[in-house]
Formats: C-alpha cells, structure tokens, sequence
C-alpha cells in the first residue's frame, strides 16, 4: 500500500499511526510506502478535484476518505472489529469535529491570527471531547481503536493554539496517546520534528470544509449543538414559542384525524385542473444493451425518488418512461446477434424491463418506441414543423459502400472481420486526418479525442466489407434551429428564472445557444426507423434524436387515449427531465425547439435534473469489455436492491463524476446502513438532510427520558415511560415514511413492524402522530444484514472485465482455417501497427529490467499482445493460427 500526500498535510497523521500501530499489533503489519506530492495535486484520476491524503490500496485502487483508510487498516489484520460505537465516533469526527477544527487551524496556524467566531463554535465539541475522555485512555473499550486514532489526528494540531487552554482532561488524553511508539513515529514523518508549524502550506492549499448541519448523536447535551450556519449572535437552541407549543400539542391531540389520507392512483392519471400536476420523464434508455449501474442512477432511480416523493406528497404525478429502439446502434445490434432490429428491441425491452423491476423503480408506464403510435405522432409533429417553415432542405457528402449498397452512417459499427465475422464499433475506420492514429472512427477519433467528418478520413474502409467506400452526395432534411432561436431563448429565460434546474444543465445549454444555432439535420440514410412521410426522402428514417424525445409523447398516447392533456396543456402540467448530462442538448435544445416549431400549444421541459458520470471503480463501465456491474448482474450478487438503490443514491454524481467502488460498498453498508440508520440518512443527499434531525432528536428524547428506567419507578413516571415510547414510535413511523422514495422495501418493512395503516403513508406538513394509544406493533426484525469482505472480493473479481451475460451468448465463433487468407490492411497500416509493438516491447523489456511491479508490467505486456493480434489481422493473418504457429517453434 501506498499514502501519498502532499507536505504537512495533518490528516496523513492518521493513517501512518494505523500503521504503525497495525504493525506493532500484530507483528506483520502493511508495508506503507509514502509519496509526497505538491499542495492540490490532483491524484485520483477520476476525481475532478485535489483530495489529499489518499491511500493507494493496490495499484490505481484508492481510498480518499482518511477515516475509512484508517478503518482497513485496523480491522484487516483483526487489530479491530466492526463496533457501533467505533462507527458513530467516526462519523462524529468527520461530520462535525474536523469540519470546525478545520477553520481554527487555517486562522491560528495558516494565518498566525485568532478568529473569535470560529473558535467559540468549536468549544461545545471540545467540552463534550473533554468530558469523554476523563480518566480515560481510549475512547471505545481498553485498546486502541480507529476512533482514537481519527480523533487524535484532529485535535492534535491544536496544541500548538491556545484554544485548548480550560480543556485539562482532553489536553491529558493527548499528551498519554503522544507517548505511544506508533503516534511519535507518525508525528515525526509528518512534522520533521517540526511541529504543527510544518501544517501551514498543506492548510491555506486546501479548499475550506462544508460546515455541519448540526451535531450528531454523539452530542447530546443542550450546550453542544451548533446550528447549521454559525453566527456571532446565533443561539445554541432554538427556543420555542408558547404558540408553536400549543400548535404542536394540538396537532398531538388532534392525531391522525388531521392526516390526509394517501390518494388512491387509479390509472390513467390525468391531469386536474387547478392542482399540482407534475409529468415526470426518465430519459429513454437505449435498447441495444443492459444498462449499468451509471445508466441507472443517471435517469430511471434519479426519477424514481422523485415520482416516489410526488406520491407521498398526495401531488397528481405520473412517471413514465421507456426504451428508445430506433436507429444505428439497434441496426448493429441485430447484425451481431444474428437477429432482426425487430427481436432486438423485443428480447431487450423484456431485459430491461425485468431489470428496472427488480431494482423496484415504480413506474406508472413503461413503454416503447417501436409502436404505431410514435409513428403518427413523430410524423405528425414533422409535417408541422414543415408546413411552419422551419425545415430546410440540404445536401451533404457522405462515404458509400458500393459493395454493400449503403450510406456508411455516423454512430454506426463494426470492427474488421475476425476469422470469419465482425465485431461491432462504427460502419468505417481508417487514419485520423488529425494525429494519423490508424484506426480512427467515423465520427471520432480515439486516438486524439477529436471530432471527424468521415469522408476526412485517410484510407477509409468500410468494417463490414473492407472495401473502399467512396463519397456521394445525398439530399437530407435540416431543422432550422437559428429561425427557432428567438422563442426557444424566450422559453429557456422563464424555465432558468420559474424551474429547478441543475447547475451543468444550465451550463450546457448555455454553451449550445451561446455562439448561436446551427441547422441540425435530422434525417439518416437508414433502414431502421421511422419513414420521412415527405415525397423525395421517402427512403430515409428520421434520426434518432428527434424521434426518440417524441417517445415521451408516444409512451403516453400508449398509457391513455387522452394524452394530450398532458402534453397540449403548459398552464396547467409541469415537466420534469431526468437524464444523464451527455442528454442535455437534446432535452433542453433540439426537443423544445421541435415542439415549437410545431406550434400546437405544446407542454416543454420546466424543470431538468442532470447527472454527471458515474465511473466503475477507476475506470469506465464497458459493457464490450464486461468492465462493471450490469443491470441483469445486480440481482445475481445476493444483494438485496435496496441497498444498490442506497449506495447508488449515496454516491450519486451530482456536481462533479463519482465513482461505484466496491472497498466504499461494503464500508457504507456496514457501518452507514447497517449500523447508523440516521448517519445514512444524512449523508444521502441534500434534500432529506432533516431525516437525520428528526432521527436525532428521537434518539436524543429517548436517551434522556431512559424509559426502559422510568418503567420501573412510581405510577406517574411508568405512565411517562409509555408518552415517551408511544413519541418514539411514531418518530419511527414518520422515518419510515420519508425512506420510501429512497429505499421503498426497506420502508415496506419498518412501516410493517410497526403495524400501521398504509393509508397513512403521507409527508405531513406538520408532525402528527398516527399510532394511538393501545396500538399494538409487528414483530421486530433486522433491517439489514452485513455484507462479508469475501463476498465483497468475489464481485470485484467477477466485474472486472469478464462480464457474465444473462441474455442469450454470440453465436459460437469458429477459428478460420489454419491457411486461410484474411483481409489485409494497407502497408502503411501495417508498417504503423510493428511501429507500435517494437515500441511497446521495448517498454516491457525496460519494466523487467527495472523490476517493475508485476501487476504494471501485466498491464504493459497485455497491451504487447493485444497490438501483436492487431498486427497479425492487418497481415491477413489469424491471430489464433499465428500464437499456435510460434508455440509449435518455441518446442524445436
């Protein structure tokens, strides 16, 4: 393992004392090696920002988060097991105690100054820690854990202020673990027998902490909470009013009479006048393929959460969705699997379908494109938009191959023949016009990254014959989008000003229309996909990105014949975009404009959600390179969805690109969800940040009214054990309640242990109780399980790159004929691809001469091999004949 930080970073304490004390503890500790880097380099590369210290677990496997650093540490040699506890002091510490250490540092340290403000809203937390840790070595139990270490490694630095002046017993417990061999020796790496002054460059080069909303469990004394955003002049508790204690005993007594009761959903749900009626869209996942982990937290589970919550609210909502099944990539699809586009679009809308299911996503309607109804209206639409003048009729050059007697269409397949047949990837390929990478695409090169007009191509060849194509000129139909312009301008200011909209959707779209529309065509020369109704483009489809947003209307014609009073009604229904942020344009650019230009009182988007990408550990997921979990996969893992809806939720790309990583996966069931329901809670998202509060202050009421005592005192004091029981179950209830729309099984069960009336499953705008007295509950159960690390081992191994395929496997395919001629490559193709195998040896020569880790040079030898079968198939030569051929001289 690896820690690689920057110089005097203070946090790096922590994990150098885990290891220190991992190695003293059990006498064959982890050999840490540490890496020090500049302030704000940005080490992890899927990481859009700096994030020091980080410790490297195996080769570009990392783990930003310092406690659960320390936490592998400790527990994987058995120095530490898994303690409630030990977790809430963790999430008290990273939550609360080192987000205001943080600013006490940065002043007193950074800028050799004292900050009153700060300083004061640290003093409840170091008079709790005070109390904690009287005459006491180690906060959990009588050795040495993981909250030691992550405590200390905070209020360490702070000996060097004065701030710890009043805090003997704290001051002490510092001065006792200081003396202990693993802390000197962390101390001493990071300080250079310096001192925190060595802290000053790593503090004033960090970005600042988030402050906490409030405190958890952890403090539980009035004088300890801090409000969510400190003033000189904030309280430390809010103070109630006579009228809001009266207000809250009324609506204790008025019960559950003052509930309204959920809303019966009887289908089709339509639109009501003069309430709130919300349309609610997931963007359309594409039928070619099973969806993973990033797709489904980019649209369908996003919008679920949503739909769910509407439903709660008693809001007239309805969620609808579908998959997208016209176009190239279901024309290559069907070619690879032997099938027409037709069994395609039907074999994976069932998978999909089973998929989405399973993971428990409440659609109203899930439908499809591939329907008489998408037909009507998309051509429907179209000759509006036609006959309104905002269609301009164009020519463009595009490759043709004259062998296969087709337009060699962007976005389009295959590879070359591979002993007899072709793996899919783009209909033609040849030398990048840019960086001369030989194998460039016809849309975009991978070599440099860049965008490509196929006919610029150098040597172009199309993939499924390997002919050359040549260029003609062919008539296609263009929307005049800069003719739109003005209006969809218009709509776009009243949306950004009126909706909720996420900050990169705005961004994007801005970066669209910000130099000004350009036509957009919108027709292919294709088989697959709805026919251009327009004499002299009748043998053209329309492309998929103005048939597919039409699917959302098409989808609902096929849920309800009166559909048009959602989509022909913008005074009276709002639209809510769910998507993944590469959808963008198409949603809030080309789809509105569409509409518009019909000019048919069209609903448009008002409020757009967009997701930035969510990564497979520290790549990307690849569904050809079977790199991640995949939809189908999921359910086959033993884990049950609620939790994969939990940590998908919990790590959910909002602002910047995260990461699915299995080591934070177990980490977050055990001790987030298994162990601390209410720290789970809080750290989900933003917008249910008062569960937590309200899970605090049940957990806050029952410490400090201990009724499981007052039960067994005097009449008056058992009747209050029995107020404050029937309070706490009804706090449970309302939990239950508002963890529908994340983790509804979960939800389902809470609520039925407690024995309460579904139709009571409401978001109240006020706190009222639902279980009366003498109500009786369910049986109580576990609500999770832990996950084992085993388990855990065997997923990473079985999704890193050899994905296992529920639907039905490739036809076989049989080796070509130890003498048969391949297609060969042009010399200059094959004179570049020995470049790059010479080259590659030689880097795999150099490692092994180094005596390179083994895992980097497998890595460099793979890539060797895999350029040496590129190689043998530009010569014409089966790589399977070739390998068998060297095989039979090495044994002479």
């Amino acid at each position: 393992m690896k820690v690689i930080t920057d110089r005097g970073n203070f946090q790096t304490v922590k994990i150098l004392i885990a290891a220190k004390a991992q190695t003293a503890g059990s006498g064959s500790g982890t050999d840490l090696k540490v890496t020090e880097v500049k302030h704000g380099e940005k080490v992890v590369p899927y990481l859009t920002e700096s994030k020091l210290p980080v410790l490297e677990v195996k080769p570009e496997k990392f783990l930003f988060s310092v406690n659960s650093a320390v936490r592998l540490l400790l527990t994987s040699t058995g120095i530490e097991s898994d303690s409630k506890q030990i977790d809430e002091w963790l999430e008290w510490e990273s939550s609360q105690l080192l987000p205001y250490v943080f600013p006490v540092l940065v002043n007193h340290i950074g800028h050799n100054k004292t900050d009153k403000q700060s300083d004061s809203l640290l003093q409840p937390l170091l008079t709790y820690l005070n109390t904690s840790v009287k005459n006491k070595t180690y906060l959990v139990g009588d050795s040495l854990t993981s909250a030691d270490v992550c405590v200390f490694g905070t209020v360490y630095p702070l000996t060097s202020t004065p701030i710890l002046k009043g805090f003997p017993e704290l001051t002490s417990w510092i001065e006792k673990l200081s003396l202990i061999d693993a802390f000197k020796e962390a101390i001493s790496i990071v300080t250079q027998n310096k001192g925190p002054v060595v802290f000053k460059e790593s503090l004033l080069s960090q970005p600042a902490m988030p402050s906490p909303d409030s405190l958890t469990s952890k403090s539980t004394s009035k004088s300890s909470s801090v409000s969510s955003q400190p003033t000189e002049s904030s309280e430390v508790e809010k103070q109630l009013t006579e009228e809001e204690l009266n207000a809250a005993e009324k609506c204790w007594r008025d019960g559950v009479a003052k509930l309204p009761e959920l809303r019966e959903r009887k289908h089709p749900i339509l639109p009501i006048k003069g309430e709130k009626n919300i349309l609610i869209c997931s963007a359309l996942p594409y039928v070619n393929n099973v969806p993973h982990l990033g797709n489904i937290i980019g649209c369908v589970l996003s919008a679920d959460v949503y739909s769910r919550y509407c439903r709660l609210r008693n809001y007239n909502s309805v969620y609808l969705c579908g998959t997208d099944e016209y176009g190239t990539a279901t024309e290559n699809k069907a070619l690879e699997e032997g099938l027409t586009p037709q069994e395609i679009c039907d074999k994976y809308n069932k998978l999909h379908t089973e998929i989405y299911d399973w993971f428990n996503i409440s659609f109203d309607h899930f439908g499809r494109t591939t329907t008489t109804e998408q037909t009507k209206i998309v051509q429907d639409i179209f000759w509006k938009v036609y006959n309104n003048g905002h269609v301009i009729k164009d020519s463009i050059d595009q490759l043709h191959c004259d062998k296969c007697n087709r337009f060699l269409a962007d976005r389009f397949l295959a590879d070359r023949f591979l002993a007899g047949r072709f793996l899919a990837d783009r209909f033609v390929s040849g030398i990048c016009p840019m960086c001369s990478y030989d194998d460039a695409r016809g849309d975009q090169c991978d070599g440099c990254g860049k965008l490509i007009n196929a006919v610029e191509l150098i040597n172009p060849k199309c993939k499924s014959c390997t002919s050359t194509p040549t260029v003609k000129t062919t008539q296609h139909l263009f929307l005049d989008l800069p003719k739109l312009e003005p209006e969809l301008r218009q709509h776009l200011d009243k949306a950004f000003d009126n909706g909720l909209w996420t900050h990169n959707s705005k961004v994007i779209t801005n970066s669209w229309i910000r130099d000004g529309l350009k036509p957009r065509c919108i027709t292919r020369d294709l088989k697959w996909g709805i026919p251009v109704p327009l004499e002299g483009y009748t043998d053209k489809v329309f492309y998929v990105w103005f048939d597919a947003p039409i699917g959302y209307i098409s989808i609902t014609a096929t849920y309800t014949k009166d559909w048009e009073k959602w989509w022909k009604n913008p005074n009276e229904v709002e639209l809510f975009n769910f998507l993944g942020k590469d959808n963008v344009p198409f949603h809030s650019v080309i789809f509105p404009c569409t509409l518009l230009g019909a000019n048919d009182n069209f609903t448009l988007v008002k409020h757009m959600s967009a997701t930035e990408y969510l990564n497979y550990e520290d790549t990307k997921f690849s569904k050809s390179r079977g790199v991640g979990v995949f939809g189908n996969n999921a359910k086959d893992t033993g884990i049950p969805a609620d939790v994969f809806r939990f940590y998908l939720l919990f790590v959910r790309p909002e602002s910047q690109d995260t990461a699915f990583s299995w080591d934070d996966f177990l980490l977050k069931n055990n001790s987030e969800l298994l162990n601390n329901l209410g720290n789970f809670i809080n750290r989900l998202r933003d917008s249910i940040r008062n569960i937590l509060s309200i899970s605090r202050l049940g957990n806050q009421m029952m410490q400090a009214n201990k009724p499981w005592v007052l039960v067994k005192r005097t009449p008056d004091e058992k009747a209050r054990a029995g107020s404050v029981v029937s309070l706490a179950a009804n706090i449970a209830w309302l939990i239950g309640v508002l963890l529908q729309p994340y983790m509804p099984s979960t939800s389902e069960i809470i609520c039925t242990q407690l024995n309460g009336n579904p139709k009571n499953m409401v978001i109240p705008t006020q706190f009222i109780p639902v279980l009366k007295t003498g109500h009786k509950i369910g049986k109580p159960s576990p609500l999770f399980q832990k996950i084992e690390a085993s388990l855990i081992e065997e997923m990473k191994k079985k999704f890193q790159g050899k994905q296992e395929k529920s639907v039905p496997a490739k036809p076989e395919v049989k080796s070509a004929p130890a003498n048969s001629v391949l297609p060969k490559a042009s010399d200059s193709e094959i004179a570049s691809i020995t470049d790059q195998v010479t080259k590659q040896g030689e880097v795999v020569r150099e490692l092994k001469t180094q005596k390179a880790e083994k895992s980097k040079i497998d890595k460099e030898v793979a890539l060797l091999l895999d350029l040496k079968k590129k190689l043998s198939l530009a010569q014409g030569i089966d790589p399977a004949t070739a390998s068998s051929n060297k095989k039979k001289g090495k044994k002479k």
